[in-house]
């Protein structure tokens, strides 16, 4: 069925506005009928921040901003979702156009900034499928005109905590100015400490919530240091490595379209996000387990991004090139190489590849 609905979706979609296109896949998701995928692998199954995952495949954030179709991403056969990123008012982000194809490059670049309905009303979603299991996360971020943008993440963790498998604090869009900003040591200190503290205040009430934080491909390596040292001192549960990049690499082919301004995300992020993934996983020294994200279309890019040092990896763009069925296809590969190596688990194989990673020249 999904080999189907490629074959019929991906050349219609391809012919319309991007953004058109993205809205009319969460229409044909929100009409999906269900849908029976054999079980996963056990194999496949990991264990992180205290959650265990079936497999894992992610949804990145982006895709299903406000939490319209989680249910039906994960009965195609993601191992968990991440909507958002969400905001404490609702905002339309940034002027259209703001999507882009890159697509002799397999890419796709965004300025979309934050679009999204708003805190309250993705909560009363989140609230209606409490109960139908799978991980969903919430990916959380600051309203562009906020007086006080560290207040926008306390004030979400603080709603979502009942209804949330975990958090992302989103501080590494490049398209809300200033966000970035919030990377750098001194404010990034008092965001995590502020936002761990809230965390804390739910907990009795809600639960564990674990809280990722995500950064971008653009740090440099001693501003990676500092991140990943606060990170570790302020206890986060793990780090999603990585948001879309600033950087065009001389790779691309789509020159034209290549100059508008937003993040780069899709194949030519992976090279520069695998590196980001290994310099983080030996700085982490196993403290908490890593996301990987960036150019995953294969399921030879995810073992590479698992060798890399991430234990659970997510994708988005990929699925505007290869469809749904990439996530099918990247689980079988997994599986088979777990089997042709004898290993029981990708664990084994975590960060197998880290050190020589980031001892290569750095990647352009």
């Amino acid at each position: 069925m999904i080999r189907a609905f490629d074959a019929f979706s991906l050349p219609l979609l391809r012919f319309l506005d991007p953004e058109d296109a993205h809205r009319l896949a969460i229409q044909g998701l929100r009409l999906l009928p269900p849908l029976r995928l054999k079980p996963d692998d056990p194999k496949l199954a990991v264990r992180a921040f205290g959650l265990n995952f079936p497999n894992p495949i992610g949804m990145a954030a982006g895709f299903d901003k406000n939490a319209e179709v989680p249910d039906a991403l994960l009965r195609l056969g993601f191992g968990f979702v991440e909507i958002g990123s969400v905001t404490p008012r609702p905002q339309d982000g940034n002027p259209r156009p703001r999507l882009f194809r890159l697509e002799r490059d397999e890419a796709v670049i965004n300025r979309m900034g934050f679009n999204n309905d708003g805190a309250e009303a993705v909560l009363r979603r989140l609230a209606a499928r409490a109960n139908l299991g799978g991980i969903v996360g919430v990916n959380v971020g600051a309203n562009k005109d906020s007086p006080d943008r560290v207040a926008d993440y306390v004030k979400q963790i603080e709603m979502f905590a009942p209804v949330a498998d975990y958090f992302t604090v989103n501080v590494s869009s490049p398209n809300t100015p200033g966000l970035r900003n919030l990377q750098q040591a001194k404010m990034l200190d008092e965001l995590l400490a502020r936002v761990i503290d809230a965390r804390e205040r739910v907990r009795t009430e809600a639960g564990d919530s674990p809280v990722l934080l995500k950064i971008a491909p653009d740090l440099s390596l001693a501003e990676l240091d500092d991140v990943v040292h606060i990170a570790r001192s302020r206890r986060v549960d793990g780090m999603i490595v990585s948001n879309t990049t600033l950087a065009r690499p001389a790779s691309l082919r789509e020159s034209g379209r290549a100059k508008e301004q937003g993040g780069l995300s899709g194949r030519p992020l992976f090279r520069l996000s695998t590196r980001m993934v290994a310099e983080t996983f030996v700085r982490t020294e196993a403290a908490f387990p890593l996301i990987g994200v960036g150019g995953i279309d294969s399921g030879g890019a995810a073992l590479t991004k698992i060798r890399a040092g991430a234990s659970l990896i997510q994708l988005y763009s990929s699925l505007v090139y290869k469809g749904l069925g990439v996530i099918e296809s990247i689980k079988r590969d997994l599986a088979s190489t777990l089997l042709r190596t004898g290993r029981e688990t990708l664990s084994e194989i975590v960060g197998a590849d880290a050190a020589t990673i980031t001892a290569e020249p750095w990647p352009i």
